[in-house]
């Protein structure tokens, strides 16, 4: 399974205001560290402004930068927000799937399983596990920002 290149680089964005919660950040800082395109990052941090992660200014003296605490944003959440498919094979989708041996398959459980303790992973880490000075600090995520493409973000607990 592969990340779309929007999380991975969504990933990048958060990952960096982070690491410059002191500051406004810029498109074009960004778009430098990272090697990535100007229209890419805009569209990006649009849409994390508009989730309520980001805040956006314009202007001289403008940027982006975190309106949450790291610890508040799960990468859990974040992936699930910007990924559109976890079909990891066919059979995942019951309307498209033509495979014969469905009925009868075990291969579907395990990928089922696996895809659970993939997202399980990611739903045990935030913003700060990734961005902290402590090399040493375990995983883990006492409080998760829910994503959705249709509602902004709100805080909730972590899964136990």
């Amino acid at each position: 399974m592969r990340l779309a290149s929007y999380t991975d680089y969504t990933l990048r964005v958060l990952m960096y205001c982070a690491q410059h919660r002191e500051r406004r950040v810029t498109i074009a800082e960004l778009a430098k560290s990272h090697t990535l395109s100007k229209n890419h990052l805009m569209k990006i941090v649009n849409d994390l402004a508009r989730h309520g992660l980001l805040e956006t200014t314009r202007g001289r003296g403008g940027g982006v930068r975190l309106l949450l605490e790291p610890s508040a944003i799960g990468i859990g959440a974040v992936v699930r927000w910007c990924e559109s498919d976890f079909r990891m094979v066919e059979c995942f989708d019951e309307n498209s799937n033509t495979c014969r041996l469905s009925p009868a398959c075990r291969l579907k459980k395990l990928f089922q399983r696996a895809l659970a303790s993939y997202l399980s992973e990611l739903d045990g880490a935030t913003l700060a596990d990734l961005v902290s000075e402590d090399a040493a600090q375990p995983i883990g995520a006492p409080t998760i920002i829910s994503l959705s493409r249709r509602t902004p973000a709100a805080a909730v607990p972590a899964r136990g």
